[in-house]
Parts: C-alpha cells; structure tokens; sequence
C-alpha cells in the first residue's frame, strides 16, 4: 500500500498510477486507479483539458473527452484545498473545483484510498 507522506495531501498517492474506469454515477464522476483500487469522485462538475481540447462535465462532448483518460498515468497533481484539485497527464488536466460557488452540495470531492474505506477516505 502507498501511504501518503503528507495525510493532509493524500493525491499524491495517485502519481505513477493508471486510469483503468471513468464512471458516470447519476450526477457525478468517477475515476478508478490501477493497480490499488483508489477512487477519486467528482460530486462538482469536473473540467480539464484532453487532447488539446477544453472540456466541462457535463456540457454535450464531456463524456466522450473523459473516456481518453483510461489508461492515461497521472504524473502531477495539484491540491488547493479552498479552489482545485487537479491531476495531470503530460499536457492533460482533470480538474475538480473545490471552491464553495462551484459546489453542489457541502461537498465537492471524494478520494478512496487503497482497498476502499480501509485504505482511507478524504472529502473536500
């Protein structure tokens, strides 16, 4: 298992790892990690950039644009706990905004660690 050296920064876990799902669960994302398991899920709407093209869940292409993330290795991250969290992939970004005018509900994102809830959960 891959325990975060920072517990208040636990997506760095997820750099080295692959894309392996993009689930779309009612209102919300989710990206699923090879080869441990993690979850990042996206309860605001996500927006990055995939091949050169801006994308914004769940404006009509979206879905389309997040499925070129399977199999992609995410090689950077960004966690600003009051505005984003980001994964990158070279020229790539997958973005969720955390900041309180983008959020739905009280919150904006979940990541499930290693073997679920057993490896640790974190929400924004």
């Amino acid at each position: 298992m891959n325990i975060p050296d920072n517990p208040d920064d636990p997506i760095q876990q997820l750099v080295g790892l692959d894309v392996r799902a993009v689930c779309f669960v009612a209102d919300y994302v989710e990206l699923h990690f090879d080869p441990d398991g993690s979850v990042l899920r996206a309860i605001s709407d996500p927006f990055g950039v995939q091949g050169g093209r801006d994308w914004r869940f769940p404006r009509p292409g979206s879905m389309d644009l997040l499925h070129r993330y399977i199999g992609r290795t995410v090689d950077s991250y960004e966690l600003d706990p009051g505005r984003l969290l980001a994964l990158g992939f070279g020229e790539d970004r997958f973005v969720i905004p955390l900041d309180d005018d983008t959020r739905v509900g009280p919150e904006a994102a979940h990541f499930l660690g290693p073997d679920g809830v057993a490896g640790g959960m974190w929400i924004w």
